[in-house]
C-alpha cells in the first residue's frame, strides 16, 4: 500500500504556535520533507527541530533558485516549475515504498506556502492530509495588538509582488489590509500605502514570534532593512481616531456610478472610506456603505449649491468630506456646483479634488452593445437650469451632424412632456426608425432595457430613472442567437 501525505503547518515561527496535531504528524511520520535555499538552512526543519527523531529519513527540497538570476531556457518559473516536478517525484518514490511523508511548511501549508505544488502534483494520487497552522498574518496582528476586521469590514490580503498601480488600487479600496512578501519589495509597497493615502495607517511587523521579531509604524522603517519574512499591516478601522480637527480639510467630488458598489471605482472606494463626512443627495449616500465614526450628510436633490458650500465651510474646519454624486460627478451632476461655489473668494483656499466614475450613457450602452462606438453628443433635456429654446436649438444642431444622442434627464413627475417634444423635433432630422435605447435603472433592482424605434418611442415610459440613446444613421440593430437584440455605431463613417 502507499505510504500517505502530510502537508504540515508549523505557524509563524516559535515552535510553541505549533498545533497538537501538527506534533503528532511529525512524530509519526517516516520521511520528513522541508524546503530550502542552496545553502541548506530551512526554517521549516528549525521550527519542528525539537520533534525530529534521529531515524527520521529527511528529504531537503533545495530550491535551484531564489533571488538570483538563472540560465533556465524557462527563466525563474520555468525553473521553478522543473524544481517542483522533480520534488515531488522524489517524495512519491518514498510514498510509493509505504512511507509517511511529511511535508514542513511555514505558517499554513496553503497559504502563500510551497508545500502547495507538492499537494496539487500529488494529491490526486495518494492519501492526503493538510495540517492548517497560524499564518503570519494571525501573528502580526497578535504582535500588533489590534484587531485586523470587525464587523463587515473586508480585509484584503496582498503579495508585494504584484504592480504598484494595482497594490494603489487595492490599498485605497479596501477596509484593512496585510501585504506579505516584502524584502526587496518594500519601497514599491510603501509608495502604494502613500499613493492611496494610508501611509500614516501602516504598521510594520518583523519575523512576528521569531527571534529578531520587530514592531514599528511602517512611515519610519528604512528600506535596506526589511527582510523577506515582515509584512505590512492597515488594522480594522472600526476603533480609529478619526482627527477632530486637521490643519487644513478637503473635499473629494465622487461618482458612485450608476447603482450600487459594483460601480464604484477603487479610487472612489477610498475616498469614501478616508472621508470624515459624506455629503450628498439621500439616495446617492445610501448606496455607500456605513462606517464608524463617519458623519452623514443627506439632503434633497434640489439643494446642489447649498450642499457644495456646506461642504467646502466642513472642509475649512479641517474636515476631510466626500460630496457623492451619482454617475460621473462631472456628467451634469456635483463637481460643477462644488466647483462653482469653491471658486468664490471665501472658498479658493480649500483644496478640491473630482474623482470620475461611470457615467450612465456608458453603463446603459454596454448593456445592449457599443452603440456609441461612434462620435455623440451628451444632453440634458431638463429646463430646470435652461431655458428650453436652448435645448432644442442643441437638439437640432447635434441631429443635424448625424450624432448619435445621449439624452440625460428626459422627464420627471413635474416634467412630462419634453420627450415628446424632443422626438417631434429629431424626427425632422432621423427615419422613425431609428434605434432608441431606453434605459431605466441601469444596475438596479428594477433594471430595465428596451430597444425601440424612435417613431415608436413613448413619453410614458420614460421617467427622472431613464436616459435615452438615440442613434444615428448609421447605427446598426442585430438580432442574435439567443434572440436578444444587440446595438452599435460602426466606427467608419460613410465617404462623402
Amino acid at each position: 500500500m502507499s505510504g500517505k501525505l502530510y502537508g504540515v503547518g508549523l505557524g509563524p515561527g516559535d515552535p510553541s504556535l505549533m498545533t497538537v496535531r501538527a506534533v503528532e504528524v511529525i512524530s509519526e511520520a517516516d520521511v520528513i520533507a522541508y524546503h530550502s535555499a542552496r545553502h541548506g538552512r530551512s526554517i521549516a526543519r528549525s521550527i519542528a527541530a525539537a520533534h525530529l527523531r534521529e531515524d527520521h529519513v529527511e528529504e531537503p527540497l533545495v530550491y535551484p533558485v531564489t533571488t538570483e538570476t538563472t540560465d533556465h531556457p524557462g527563466g525563474y518559473r520555468g525553473a521553478m516549475e522543473d524544481f517542483y516536478t522533480e520534488a515531488a517525484a522524489t517524495l512519491a518514490k518514498h510514498l510509493d515504498a509505504g512511507r509517511t511523508v511529511a511535508v514542513l511548511a511555514e505558517g499554513d501549508p496553503l497559504f502563500y506556502g510551497s508545500y502547495m505544488h507538492m499537494h496539487k502534483r500529488l494529491a490526486d494520487r495518494y492519501d492526503t492530509e493538510v495540517v492548517p497552522g497560524v499564518t503570519s498574518v494571525s501573528a502580526a496582528a497578535a504582535r500588533l495588538g489590534t484587531p485586523l476586521a470587525e464587523g463587515e469590514e473586508v480585509l484584503t490580503i496582498l503579495p508585494g509582488t504584484l504592480p504598484e498601480e494595482e497594490l494603489t488600487a487595492r490599498l485605497a479600496a479596501t477596509d484593512a489590509a496585510v501585504v506579505m512578501k516584502l524584502g526587496r519589495t518594500f519601497p514599491k509597497v510603501r509608495r502604494a500605502l502613500e499613493g492611496s493615502g494610508r501611509l500614516s495607517e501602516a504598521r510594520y511587523v518583523e519575523r512576528a514570534t521569531m527571534s529578531g521579531e520587530r514592531v514599528a509604524e511602517l512611515a519610519d522603517v528604512e528600506a535596506e532593512s526589511v527582510p523577506y519574512f515582515a509584512v505590512a499591516v492597515l488594522p480594522s478601522q472600526v476603533d480609529a481616531e478619526r482627527p477632530a480637527a486637521r490643519e487644513r480639510g478637503e473635499v473629494v467630488v465622487v461618482g458612485t456610478g450608476p447603482a450600487g458598489p459594483l460601480w464604484l471605482t477603487p479610487e472612489t472606494r477610498g475616498a469614501l472610506a478616508a472621508a470624515d463626512d459624506l455629503v450628498g443627495y439621500t439616495t446617492y449616500l445610501d448606496r455607500v456603505p456605513e462606517r464608524p465614526g463617519q458623519v452623514r450628510h443627506g439632503s434633497d436633490n434640489r439643494v446642489e449649491a447649498e450642499r457644495a458650500e456646506f461642504a467646502l465651510q466642513l472642509a475649512q474646519r479641517g474636515r476631510r468630506v466626500a460630496v457623492v454624486s451619482g454617475g460621473d460627478p462631472g456628467v451634469f451632476a456635483m463637481a460643477t456646483a462644488v466647483l462653482e461655489v469653491a471658486s468664490q473668494p471665501a472658498y479658493l483656499d480649500v483644496p478640491v479634488r473630482v474623482l470620475p466614475g461611470l457615467t450612465a450613457a456608458n453603463a446603459a450602452a454596454a448593456r445592449v452593445g457599443a452603440p456609441l462606438g461612434h462620435d455623440y453628443a451628451a444632453l440634458s433635456l431638463s429646463d430646470r437650469l435652461k431655458p428650453w429654446e436652448v435645448i432644442a436649438e442643441r437638439l437640432r444642431a447635434a441631429a443635424s451632424a448625424d450624432l448619435v444622442l445621449a439624452l440625460y434627464n428626459p422627464g420627471s413627475h413635474s416634467r412630462t412632456w419634453q420627450v415628446g417634444k424632443a422626438r417631434e423635433l429629431l424626427l425632422e432630422y432621423r427615419e422613425p426608425g431609428t434605434p432608441v435605447v431606453v434605459a431605466r435603472d441601469v444596475g438596479g433592482p428594477q433594471e430595465r432595457v428596451r430597444v425601440v424605434r424612435l417613431g415608436e418611442l413613448d413619453p410614458a415610459e420614460v421617467d427622472m430613472r431613464t436616459i435615452l440613446l438615440v442613434g444615428s444613421s448609421q447605427t446598426q440593430v442585430v438580432r442574435r442567437g439567443g434572440g436578444e437584440e444587440i446595438v452599435w455605431t460602426p466606427r467608419r463613417y460613410p465617404q462623402a
